[in-house]
């Protein structure tokens, strides 16, 4: 199912990826999916790997074509063969969900982080030019607001943990090998194709389904923890930025948000307003081990190393986000 807004991704981008094989670790999920569709449109033979554990073939059916291998980056000689005569990779592939992690620590510590040694190995193997990895804001924790790339990390979450793992790792390669590398730390990034069913739902596809439902959203905690709500199309714009750039980014750490902040109140009000449901209370229950209170993002870095500025702004995005909720959900 396309999606209605439409990102002229050749004006913003230009010719850089024409005939230039890339691989995109995580491909058939959320992010991967619509970083895949816009290489696609850029001109790219884009390679997915994908073990579906968390996406879907039918993220990947709405555009075409892509060269798809289904299969885990546990796997160190497919992720060979996959690497192969690429020159970029975007590292999306991972274990999402704070709560989730809790629970299965080690697991996540496979995924997450033995999982980005394996792609970074494969990388170095085949001389790739850059590796873009989806890091997240997590690993800021209780640093105070705006966040900004210069704070130490303080991961609150096994999740959290892995990610700043990763970004370690990155930086590790980009002096010790000569692969270049940056770490792109996402801001609760949403948008169409987020998967709503998971228990461990990000709160807009967890609100959207609710209720389209009928049913009352869901707020751990009080609700006025804000967040710096991203829509996808600016972590895919910020990606192909940071891929094309002439320079080197050795390791980097980047944020990547739209520099805004919305409470969960905020979010649940105006959600229940423009599915028509204005009076909808939410329901509060216990705050969640692990969450934060606060996550907003500084941007300067990324507009001083990457002339990323925010291509759709929050209300655009959120708007787009529960008009595909509505047809996904309800049928209509």
């Amino acid at each position: 199912m396309s999606e209605s807004i439409d990102i002229a991704w050749k004006s913003l981008h230009g010719s850089h990826f024409i005939n230039v094989r890339v691989l995109v670790t995580g491909g058939a999920g959320f992010i991967g999916s619509h970083l895949a569709e816009a290489l696609v449109q850029l001109g790219a033979r884009v390679v997915v790997l994908d073990d579906l554990s968390g996406g879907s073939r039918e993220n990947l059916r709405c555009f075409g074509p892509v060269e798809f291998v289904e299969g885990s980056i546990l796997d160190r000689p497919l992720l060979d063969r996959c690497t192969a005569g690429c020159q970029y990779v975007f590292h999306q592939a991972a274990l999402g969900s704070v709560p989730r992690s809790l629970e299965a620590p080690a697991l996540y510590n496979d995924v997450n982080a033995v999982g980005t040694l394996n792609v970074l190995e494969a990388a170095r193997r085949a001389n790739v030019r850059r590796l873009l990895f989806a890091a997240s804001s997590s690993a800021y924790g209780i640093n105070p607001v705006p966040w900004v790339e210069t704070m130490p990390s303080i991961p609150r979450s096994p999740y959290a943990a892995t990610k700043v793992a990763g970004e370690a790792l990155l930086r590790a390669y980009a002096v010790s090998y000569g692969l270049d590398t940056a770490s792109l730390r996402y801001f609760n990034i949403f948008g169409p194709r987020q998967n709503a069913n998971s228990a461990y739902a990000a709160v807009i596809a967890a609100f959207a389904k609710a209720l389209i439902a009928g049913q009352a959203p869901s707020i751990h905690g009080d609700g006025e923890q804000s967040r710096d709500f991203t829509f996808v199309a600016n972590a895919v714009h910020a990606n192909l930025l940071a891929a094309a750039r002439p320079q080197p980014i050795g390791g980097e750490v980047i944020n990547v948000g739209c520099g805004t902040r919305i409470s969960v109140n905020q979010l649940a009000q105006s959600m229940a307003t423009a599915l028509g449901k204005p009076g909808e209370q939410p329901l509060h229950e216990p705050e969640r081990v692990g969450d934060i209170r606060h996550s907003f993002a500084d941007l300067q870095k990324a507009q001083t190393l990457l002339g990323y500025q925010p291509i759709v702004e929050f209300a655009a995005g959120l708007e787009q986000t529960i008009a595909w909720y509505r047809t996904v959900v309800s049928g209509k």
